[in-house]
């Protein structure tokens, strides 16, 4: 019987549900989607060093997946919050009739695990679509071959999902027994009576803390825009603590703020039901003004990250290209306390010697003491300032050219190139090059060579990072102390070469420790390929771990003020009952339902979207220094999947806003 009347309760207010319900589905899909990559075929399908990256990929899912559980599950209660709310006069009448609480909350375990068997259901199926079209896209960012790609179920991620959301329900079920104990007859069946009492404090406290917020948030994007993503700077900390209380103070301050402003507008403010629109929204945001500032700051964080995911993922994935010149390198960091002053000597001790056929070329580079600043005044100040100049000799600088197939170079005895492609920095330099035809080195005055800075990588490495190398006479450095002793190779045979196999083999062996760096000192390498390869794991396992958080966080914020507004429904039908009484058509209170449904879900949105302005600059100026990035397509996909939430779960509440108040009124 009970079980009848839970079916019963679930159809009826199934549009009390729609919110719940949608949100839980997308919850489920996501959830089963991203569990679901290592399940999926055509992953297996991959080179081994490429599978540890996808096996990465799925264990980090699988660690994320449990704070998601977490977010999820608080997002679920606050959902199921709002639904035992709203229904209190209606409990109140089952006590009324005899009914014992154990009974009720018997009923509500029942109505509980059918929209949970629903969504879960809904869910999964949905998931069983998006889960094949995440895999395809894992595949194409891991260039992984798509002919042997077939549908895949994942049972040990229903499971898990089962597992996952299982626990949630049952939470839900305990809070329910909790908040049906602790009820009074009286209170459930008085609360319509009860309306929240609207308190107006001083519009010079609102103003003076609008003004406030005005100033913490341009302070905030002054400093991060000066310092960039730099953590270790306290500007940066500074900027988020602003950034974060200035939110705060935004929504704290704007319903009173803008209330008082339009006060001052006698047309606007007695226009329509204008009145009672602005009144409506300074209630809710004045209430719920730390849940806004939480999910605006969740929306900054979606925008951000499905914003420039991708274009970091792409930038550091072109810039490679000049990265790697050549198909290996190794170099060996020296101090002057080090017995082993040249990889040569390292690679000889070893005994490790490359195939014949192969082309090596082994060459220094020297310090002289000099930071960067020292010698290139330049406008900006740049922490890459105080790093130190390398000098290499021109005949190194030569055999390097050659190894690339390029021509040779001719250096007097009292010239120099300028080299280095650091992007922020090389746009100084060039700027000094504009300016200046020389430069003073050791009391001596050489001629630069070269009208353009060269943008070049002398050995192939993770990132284009060289800051600023000088390419000068050999005798110069006749002094000079080494810093760095370098080998490039160019592999004979490129496809299947042992001489690389026996390059990898004694670079994995460095890194492990299994060399005594008394006799092979310490040296670090890499080939070309497997840059590529761990550069492609890395970046796809970062970009899916942010899209995973991003649509989350995107779901829980929608959902939060999806909830809030249908909560407010409930609070305020004794406002609309007023307004009607006041002959208020049914058309004007539908508007203001519309009107002020779409202020309260962009009011957070935007202020987001200027934050993310700010973010997505920062984010662009550190990616540049890997290559010139190109948010466009990215945005513009963020922009289109963030639209599409939005209008989701606008119109769900919407509709469900204008059903609460119009079957009450």
């Amino acid at each position: 019987m009970y079980f009848k009347i839970a079916i019963k309760n679930v159809k009826k207010s199934f549009k009390d549900y729609s919110i719940y319900f949608l949100t839980l589905t997308l919850a489920v899909c996501i959830f089963y989607s991203f569990n679901s990559l290592e399940s999926q075929e055509v992953l297996t399908d991959i080179e081994i060093s490429g599978k540890s990256y996808v096996d990465t990929l799925s264990t980090i899912i699988s660690y994320m997946s449990v704070f998601v559980a977490f977010i999820l599950g608080s997002l679920i209660l606050y959902a199921n919050n709002f639904l035992i709310k709203k229904r209190n006069k209606e409990l109140g009448i089952y006590m009324t009739l005899g009914m014992s609480k154990g009974t009720i909350s018997k009923i509500l375990i029942y109505e509980t695990l059918l929209v949970g068997a629903l969504s879960l259901i809904s869910g999964i199926m949905v998931g069983l679509l998006t889960s094949q079209g995440l895999s395809i896209m894992v595949s194409k960012l891991f260039e992984i071959n798509l002919d042997n790609y077939s549908f895949i179920i994942s049972l040990s991620s229903i499971l898990k999902t089962i597992a996952y959301f299982g626990m949630m329900y049952f939470l839900v079920m305990i809070f329910n027994t909790y908040i049906i104990a602790k009820y009074k007859i009286i209170d459930l069946l008085t609360v319509g009576r009860k309306t929240e009492e609207i308190k107006f404090k001083n519009p010079v406290i609102y103003l003076i803390t609008f003004l406030l917020c005005i100033l913490s948030l341009g302070s905030a994007y002054v400093l991060i825009l000066d310092v960039g993503l730099d953590p270790k700077n306290f500007k940066f900390i500074l900027s988020i603590i602003l950034g974060m209380a200035g939110t705060l103070l935004f929504f704290y301050s704007l319903s009173g703020a803008a209330l008082y402003i339009v006060k001052r507008n006698k047309k606007i403010y007695f226009k329509g039901l204008n009145i009672f629109v602005i009144k409506q929204i300074n209630s809710k945001i004045n209430t719920n003004f730390i849940s806004m500032s939480v999910v605006c700051l969740m929306l900054f964080l979606t925008i951000g990250i499905l914003s420039t995911g991708f274009s970091f993922k792409s930038a550091l994935e072109s810039g490679l290209k000049g990265s790697t010149p050549f198909d290996a390198s190794a170099y060996l960091f020296v101090d002057e306390e080090d017995e082993i002053k040249n990889i040569s000597t390292a690679l000889d001790n070893l005994n490790f010697t490359f195939d014949e056929e192969d082309e090596v070329v082994f060459y220094n580079e020297y310090t002289k003491d000099l930071k960067i600043s020292d010698i290139l005044p330049m406008e900006k100040d740049l922490n890459q300032f105080q790093f130190e100049v390398s000098f290499i000799k021109a005949s190194d600088y030569n055999n390097i050219r050659k190894l690339e197939g390029k021509q040779e170079i001719q250096l007097d005895d009292s010239d120099l190139l300028l080299t280095s492609n650091y992007s922020e920095l090389a746009a100084e330099i060039q700027t000094f090059m504009d300016d200046n035809d020389t430069l003073k080195l050791s009391d001596s005055v050489y001629e630069i060579q070269n009208t353009d800075v060269i943008n070049t990588n002398l050995k192939t490495d993770f990132a284009e990072n060289n800051l600023l190398t000088i390419i000068i006479d050999d005798a110069f450095l006749n002094d000079a102390s080494v810093i760095t002793s370098v080998v490039n190779i160019e592999f004979a045979n490129k496809s299947n070469s042992q001489s690389k196999k026996d390059f990898e083999e004694l670079m994995y062996d460095y890194k492990q420790g299994k060399i005594d760096p008394t006799e092979g000192s310490f040296i670090l390498g890499n080939t070309r390929s497997q840059i590529y390869e761990e550069n492609k794991g890395l970046t796809t396992t970062l970009l899916f771990v942010g899209i995973y958080l991003g649509i989350v966080f995107l779901i829980s914020s929608m959902a939060v003020l999806a909830l809030q507004q249908l909560s407010e429904a409930s609070d305020s039908i004794p406002r609309y009952i007023s307004l009607k009484k006041l002959g208020a058509s049914k058309k004007n209170i539908i508007k203001t339902i519309f009107v002020q449904t779409l202020i309260y879900f962009s009011i957070p949105i935007g202020l987001a979207l200027v934050h993310s302005i700010v973010g997505i600059q920062v984010a662009n100026d550190f990616i540049s220094a890997f290559n010139k990035p190109d948010i466009g397509t990215a945005s513009l996909i963020t922009a289109g999947f963030l639209s599409s939430i939005y209008a989701i779960y606008f119109y769900t509440t919407y509709i469900g806003y204008k059903n609460i108040v119009l079957s009450k009124i």
